[in-house]
């Protein structure tokens, strides 16, 4: 998901990282996102930074 919160008002958005949460915890889905929200990013497992094309960054557990 490229922004999945980007043009949401703070509920719904708030609404969509729990429902991917849900399907995370519940569902075994996995899910790749990019975002520049770095309250987003933190609630993620495993963050990779990506800066002019190239991994700068992976934490991986």
């Amino acid at each position: 998901a490229d922004e999945p919160t980007g043009n949401l008002d703070t509920r719904t958005g708030e609404e969509i990282i729990l429902l991917f949460k849900r399907l995370n915890k519940d569902e075994g889905v996995t899910l790749i996102m990019v975002t520049h929200n770095p309250e987003i990013a933190n609630e993620a497992s495993r963050r990779i930074y990506v800066k002019d094309g190239k991994i700068v960054e992976d934490t991986a557990p």
